[in-house]
């Protein structure tokens, strides 16, 4: 059955080519829609029984594609799911104007380029021959470019995909020769013939190499220089579905690499963690200098991408140093972030595209008083702006409360340069958090209160409700996350289980974690209401006088001269 779907909807992509209009779109959504349906069973089934799920997904075709599905994938194959259904059903709407100002042709190559995104993505989840895995991994880089360039006559524009697909290019060649160099010392070319090159070799070389590869594509510093500008070029639904899932291919790809690494893994951990804070800080230091809000938010991703591999550095060093506590909190903690990303920023892109469909501008200087022009959405990204800073009661406060209690966690696991670590990234996390907190704030005042500062804020209107839909959808699950933590920390715990052998911490903090989240939730529901009665204008008042009195008829002694 998964073999026959996969080969109808590859196939079929082609189809595009053969409707006009908005019958292309639900063309296209269709085949989105069997993708979904298929992935989410794949996963339901491989977390459901914890084990290892093997088929050929070729067999119909009589070829051999071997599929291998662990929780780890499973997990990735769900919020690419979810990422993508937001992303397909936002695209309706905003897709309208483009539909007018669009050729046929580069309508269809626009839907069969997200189509083979949403394909490869899959497959880059799946696969750990070294070869399918690597044709996956380059399908992903050309479908995003494509996707990317889709206002390629535009020069800036052209120039930017052509750089993302170069940079993307280095990193594939750092994987390729990885994959090489574990080859000529094994039996077999990809995934799994590390596991016997880091038991037999000086794994640091080799590591360094999937690190970067796989690093560059989630956004690290030093390698973070697409990311913003593609983003920046790329249609709102696109960006959305970029910085929510295309980015975390690359954690895929690290933390699969980290399933066959058991030895020097407080050297591992220590590279990790350190890179992670320091893309953590160059993401919030670039982000808020931004005018243009798509850059701005573009920028958070790389902060993001940060915090999620101070949570994996932390869980590698309590495996390193055989502490329960510091490995479950931290890896659970980080893997949980992946998820709240892709809702939080894909929320936050469509609500900004929305603004710029609105009023056609991304100069957030520009906007203001939108609050009362475009409530909806002002509603939705304020909501996905307290789910990015970590705020609760919402799906952010989650992730990094089990991310700073494994730091906390971590003092004292032992003495000297570690401890010392520990509270540097402790103290960075929390600055971290506090600028976020600060830039979203400034951010969301700038543009949705105060008065226009523009003819196009002043007469701003609403977006329909098929640009809203998607929103509300995300929104749902970052409450879900951040009311009901234990249903989701207990699927995610079968992810950290492929590291972690201990997974007790994690019952024990859940108590903690509810009652900072209501005591949390009162703090911020009391900051709100008293912001919004603090700057809500005060009524009129109004004094009628029924009778003649000085202010109606001036008395004679009023009068001079």
């Amino acid at each position: 059955m998964e073999s026959a779907v996969f080969i109808f909807t590859a196939a079929g992509s082609l189809g595009v080519f053969l409707f006009r209009g908005q019958t292309k779109y639900f063309y296209s959504l269709f085949l989105h829609i069997l993708l979904i349906v298929t992935a989410s069973s794949w996963a339901f089934r491989a977390l459901s029984t914890g084990g290892l799920m093997q088929f050929n997904l070729l067999e119909k075709a009589r070829l051999f594609l071997p599929v291998n599905i662990d929780s780890l994938s499973a997990f990735f194959l769900a919020v690419i799911s979810l990422t993508l259904l937001m992303g397909i059903l936002y695209a309706r709407g905003y897709l309208k104007l483009y539909r007018q100002t669009r050729s046929d042709l580069q309508l269809s190559i626009h839907h069969l380029a997200l189509l083979w995104l949403h394909i490869s993505m899959l497959l880059v989840c799946t696969l750990r021959g070294g070869t399918a895995f690597l044709i996956a991994w380059e399908l992903m880089a050309v479908a995003s470019f494509g996707l990317v360039v889709f206002e390629g006559e535009r020069k800036d524009i052209l120039k930017t995909g052509l750089m993302y697909l170069l940079q993307i290019q280095i990193g594939f060649g750092m994987i390729l020769g990885a994959f090489l160099i574990a080859y000529s010392n094994g039996h077999a070319f990809g995934f799994d013939s590390l596991g016997f090159y880091f038991t037999h070799h000086e794994l640091l070389p080799v590591f360094l190499l999937l690190f970067i590869g796989f690093g560059s594509y989630a956004g690290f510093v030093p390698l973070h220089n697409w990311l913003p500008q593609s983003q920046l070029s790329a249609p709102s639904h696109v960006a959305g579905i970029m910085s929510g899932i295309l980015i975390q291919m690359g954690i895929y790809g690290i933390l699969r690499v980290l399933t066959y690494i058991h030895s020097e893994l407080p050297t591992v951990g220590l590279i990790v963690l350190v890179v992670s804070l320091l893309s953590g800080f160059v993401g919030i230091r670039y982000a808020f200098i931004q005018q243009d809000g798509k850059k701005l938010l573009a920028y958070s991703s790389i902060t993001t991408t940060g915090i999620i591999g101070i949570g994996i550095g932390a869980g590698l060093l309590g495996v390193a140093f055989k502490s329960p506590a510091l490995a479950a909190l931290g890896f659970t903690g980080g893997i949980l972030h992946i998820v709240n990303h892709a809702l939080s920023k894909s929320m936050l892109f469509y609500s900004f595209g929305s603004i710029y469909r609105a009023t056609h501008t991304r100069n957030i200087e520009q906007l203001g008083g939108l609050i009362k022009t475009m409530p909806k959405t002002s509603a939705t990204f304020l909501l996905g702006s307290l789910a990015i800073c970590g705020l609760p009661p919402f799906n952010g406060f989650v992730s990094e409360f089990m991310i700073f209690m494994s730091l906390i966690k971590g003092i004292g696991t032992e003495t000297g340069y570690l401890n010392l670590s520990f509270w540097i990234v402790l103290v960075g996390l929390t600055l971290i958090s506090a600028l976020t907190l600060a830039g979203f704030r400034k951010l969301f005042e700038t543009a949705f209160l105060g008065t226009p500062r523009s003819e196009a804020a002043a007469h701003a209107k609403e977006v329909t409700d098929d640009m809203i839909m998607p929103k509300v959808l995300a929104g749902i699950f970052i409450l879900a996350i951040g009311l009901l933590p234990g249903i989701f920390l207990k699927l995610t715990s079968k992810v950290t289980a492929l590291y972690v052998t201990d997974l007790k911490p994690l019952d024990a903090v859940v108590p903690d974690l509810l009652y900072s989240t209501v005591i949390g939730a009162i703090l911020v529901g009391v900051t709100l209401l008293f912001l919004w009665t603090r700057n809500k204008p005060p009524k009129p008042v109004r004094i009628d006088y029924q009778q003649p009195n000085s202010f109606h008829k001036p008395k004679s002694e009023h009068w001079f001269g």
